[in-house]
């Protein structure tokens, strides 16, 4: 299974998406400053996730949210998944 994820920085409240086969590494990863990306965002939350079986499945869906490039859809999304 593939999950598709939403954090959210709670140092400066920005949106990071991604998708990644072992759920709990997540928050690991990008709190450990090992990721670029994300580093200076620290600290990160969970706040979406999607799941997925196949890895294709779960990159369409993250090509399809990052090129939203929405702040207002994600916020939406969030909100109405929670």
């Amino acid at each position: 299974m593939y999950h598709i994820y939403i954090l959210q920085s709670k140092k400066n409240k920005k949106y990071y998406i991604g998708y990644k086969k072992v759920l709990k590494q997540i928050l690991e990863e990008h709190n450990s400053k090992h990721a670029k990306s994300t580093k200076s965002g620290i600290p990160w939350k969970i706040v979406y996730v999607e799941n997925y079986q196949t890895k294709h499945d779960a990159i369409i869906r993250e090509n399809k949210l990052k090129s939203m490039k929405s702040k207002k859809y994600i916020k939406e999304l969030i909100n109405v998944h929670n």
